[in-house]
């Protein structure tokens, strides 16, 4: 049965809102256009799970906010997240746009581009067009269609040709306003052997139900090295539907870090499209399920290019009545010969009542290839348990030493000091610790 999709807005509202915004005119054509698919196109379909049941109409309309003259102005839900950052990148959306943006006058001389994207849309438009809506594409769902046509605020980040930013480059994206549409879309462009991080973190403060509809696009040029860190920790009344793409050239690198860390329902789904000889992924996700929350994760790598390794690594624990689907993807094509993609899903459950199931995919169209997965779903080993125990440990302290022990093969590998402890105290705050 296909599900009615509920537009939040008309076209005729939508194209005015996109006027008074001084927006071009290529982009209200692109809403409006992507709107009308949306009333077209069904929901995505989830592994085992109805996300028609969830909180995905709650779009709230689009709100100003008032800009930041300084950090110090930042509501106090974000001010760990941005302490000693005056001198760094970084942009702070809150709600329906960006109130603060700074990029390093160093990174700036240099031609790097740092700003949120509807600046970005006004000052680079040619720029920005050439790559908006490439990777995630409107006609994949009608979320996806929604998306395009009622984005706000977001980020866009340009790195010239042969230009190295030893720095991360941050921002923090905060929804506190029930009413308000909190719809960001994050563009990154890494032009020829350019290296960069970035790292941004997505923050509820509200007690009202509301959703987060996001599109993440990186464009990997030839030769170029992107890590991208993005940490979701919102409330349990945000409903988080997340879609993430990379296209890679030839010897580009991708690494995505994920950490799932919200209250509410979520469903991301975070892919690599390798198409040039020589690109390569490596994705690392940990997830902590707790309370009734439905999760869906998805890792996806698609293999074009020859010589193209890929790996994905997801480690989730779910406690209480929380339920997961975790899926990972390895597509090789015909012609990617010498492709080597590698998966590894395990979840962990601290609760009889709590559910997780690991689905490793490979779809293989070529011989020269080679490809691995691994997948498990368990309980917490109480052997391992009453061991601890016999040596003076209590119960709590081995359950924790043993949760602690299975995500730290991922949480290790976090080459960036500040995400690793910021992960860490996350994960004890979900599991009560």
């Amino acid at each position: 049965m296909t599900t009615q999709t509920i537009l939040p807005v008309d076209a005729q509202k939508l194209g005015e809102l996109s006027q008074s915004s001084g927006e071009p005119g290529w982009l209200k054509d692109s809403r409006l256009k992507a709107l009308e698919l949306a009333a077209e196109l069904a929901l995505p379909k989830l592994e085992k799970t109805r996300i028609d049941r969830w909180n995905i109409n709650n779009y709230g309309e689009y709100k100003a906010s008032q800009a930041f003259t300084s950090l110090s102005e930042a509501p106090a839900s974000i001010t760990a997240l941005i302490k000693d950052q005056e001198e760094g990148s970084l942009i702070i959306q809150r709600n329906s746009g960006a109130v603060y943006a700074r990029l390093a006058p160093e990174l700036a001389a240099q031609g790097v581009i740092f700003t949120d994207l509807q600046t970005a849309v006004r000052e680079h438009g040619d720029l920005v067009q050439r790559y908006l809506h490439k990777a995630v594409l409107p006609e994949e769902h009608s979320i996806a269609a929604l998306h395009a046509a009622l984005w706000n605020g977001g980020v866009f980040l340009y790195v010239p040709k042969n230009v190295i930013i030893e720095t991360p480059l941050q921002a923090v994206l905060l929804t506190d306003d029930a009413e308000a549409a909190f719809v960001p879309h994050i563009l990154i462009v890494a032009d020829t052997n350019s290296s960069l991080t970035y790292v941004d973190n997505y923050v509820s403060d509200k007690s009202e139900a509301g959703l987060h509809n996001g599109a993440v696009e990186v464009f990997v040029g030839a030769g170029a090295t992107v890590r991208y860190a993005t940490v979701h920790q919102l409330g349990q009344d945000t409903t988080d539907v997340t879609y993430r793409r990379a296209v890679v050239e030839n010897d580009g690198t991708i690494e995505w870090i994920i950490g799932e860390m919200n209250y509410g329902d979520t469903a991301s789904d975070t892919k690599s499209v390798l198409k040039g000889n020589g690109s390569s992924s490596d994705a690392k996700v940990i997830a902590v399920g707790t309370g009734s929350q439905k999760l869906s994760y998805t890792t996806q790598a698609q293999h074009f290019g020859r010589n193209t390794p890929s790996d994905m690594i997801t480690r989730a624990v779910m406690r209480d009545s929380a339920t997961s689907i975790i899926n990972g993807i390895t597509k090789i094509e015909k012609g990617a010969t010498r492709a080597d993609g590698q998966q590894t899903e395990k979840v962990l459950m601290l609760s009889p009542k709590a559910r997780g199931d690991a689905n490793p995919i490979l779809l293989i169209d070529e011989d020269d290839v080679t490809a691995g997965h691994a997948a498990s779903v368990g309980q917490v080993n109480y052997e391992q348990v009453y061991y601890l125990m016999s040596r003076g440990i209590t119960r709590h302290d081995a359950e924790t030493l043993i949760i602690y022990g299975f995500l730290a093969p991922v949480v290790s590998q976090i080459p960036l000091e500040g995400l690793r402890n910021q992960l860490q105290s996350l994960v004890e705050r979900k599991l009560g610790q």
